[in-house]
This record gives C-alpha cells, structure tokens and sequence, in this order.
C-alpha cells in the first residue's frame, strides 16, 4: 500500500502489485473487472457501547457496539469480500450497485430486528 486516506466516509488507497507471475495474474483480473472485492484487517483501539433501547449520535439503536477508533493494518483484493460495499473502484455514487446493496443490508437488519423481538416475546 503506497497511500491510504479517508474521502468523505470513505477509505480509500493506492496500492501496487508485486511484479513476479502471480502478481501479474491477479492485476489483470483486478483490471479487467473479474477480480473487484477488499478485504481490510484493523484492530478497533475505541469501541462506543449503544445500550438497549438508546440511540447513538449517528443513529444505530442499541443494544450494539461501534468502533468509533480503528487502525488499518493489512488489505488484501479478495474473491468475495466480508463486506459487499468495498471494493476496486466502487463507489457511493454508482446507481447500479447501490440498491442491491441496500437490498441486502435492509434484509439483514430486518433478520436482525425480527430475531432481537422473538427474542423479547420469549
């Protein structure tokens, strides 16, 4: 990784491919598109504890644990990422990713939702 930065909410980086065989092959799968998802590795220096039932200031509804604070260590171009919003050249304002994003993360806090009020039902 050459540079790492933060562009709105966004991380961002530039980084540069060894130049051996293997290197090369996962560069022209990354540049022809194939190849697109990130994975980061961080450790969380600063967590903020959302209690049941609270509100933290960006809006997430307890109970849940936020990492205000985290330091970057590794990042990796992977096959299929941790986290489908990252990746080469994705973007906030790319209309044809954004909804079926949204899709899927609407469906999980749903899934999320509906478990924690089974929970409370029980």
């Amino acid at each position: 990784m050459e540079r790492a930065w933060i562009d709105g909410k966004r991380g961002k980086a530039i980084i540069t491919f060894d130049d051996d065989e293997m290197a090369e092959t996962i560069f022209q799968k990354v540049k022809s598109g194939t190849l697109k998802g990130v994975s980061v590795r961080y450790s969380v220096d600063s967590w903020e504890e959302v209690m049941a039932g609270k509100v933290s200031a960006d809006g997430f509804v307890g109970p849940c644990d936020i990492a205000r604070k985290w330091t970057p260590l590794e990042i990796s171009v992977v096959s299929v990422p941790a986290d489908a919003t990252v990746g080469v050249g994705r973007s906030q304002s790319d209309p044809q990713q954004r909804p079926q994003r949204l899709r899927a993360f609407e469906a999980q806090v749903q899934t999320n939702k509906n478990y924690f009020e089974m929970e409370d039902n029980i």
